[in-house]
């Protein structure tokens, strides 16, 4: 399987924390390439019209991406539970997942923002936007931990993704001092081996 990579990008570290817990990180293939929103990379593009990481090219030659596609085949293929089959449970993985993917929306776009847009346009209304949506998606995980129960699921995985990448990227948000109950929940997933794991390419 051929995995479109990043490093940094908390949506390709979705599928890797997935891909460990199935057995399969070691099958994936990392291809070199820079998604970026204005200059967009042609190797992406010629497997994923929009030109995003991850994409995943299967044995069979089928692309797949989102992240959550992507996880989603990679659960089935390892005969895994991240995905509920029914009830409740299923219903709170995904919600939980749809929350940290949008928290991590908007992070990205705090990003792009600060990064990506020359300094002299930039719109700092937007940017407060995209960061109070980050504290409201911070404080319903800070609310909803007692639904945290022992088992392992996509939403877990994805919540613990998306406090990851506020760790890498915006350390002074400090999420830990000021969503405590959110911090004591979520941190023994964390601490499992696939969250622990780190990725790169390989040396030429």
């Amino acid at each position: 399987m051929q995995l479109f990579f990043s490093p940094n990008s908390p949506y390709v570290r979705k599928v890797l924390v997935t891909a460990h817990e199935m057995g399969l990180d070691q099958q994936l293939q990392f291809v070199d390439c820079a998604a970026h929103p204005v200059n967009r990379d042609a190797r992406i593009i010629a497997h994923n019209p929009l030109g995003k990481v991850p994409t995943l090219v299967t044995p069979e030659g089928l692309a797949l991406y989102d992240s959550r596609v992507i996880c989603e085949y990679l659960n089935a293929q390892g005969g895994g539970s991240l995905f509920p089959a029914h009830g409740p449970h299923r219903w709170q993985a995904l919600a939980w997942q749809a929350l940290a993917d949008g928290l991590l929306d908007a992070a990205l776009l705090v990003r792009y923002e600060n990064n990506a847009r020359p300094e002299a346009i930039r719109w700092a209304d937007w940017i407060a936007g995209q960061m109070d949506k980050i504290h409201t998606c911070l404080k319903e995980l800070e609310r909803q931990g007692h639904q945290a129960r022992g088992g392992f699921d996509i939403g877990h995985l994805t919540v613990g993704c998306s406090l990851w990448y506020l760790d890498l990227r915006f350390p002074e948000l400090d999420w830990r001092q000021h969503y405590p109950s959110l911090a004591g929940w979520i941190t023994p997933y964390m601490q499992r081996e696939s969250m622990q794991q780190s990725w790169s390419l390989p040396q030429a």
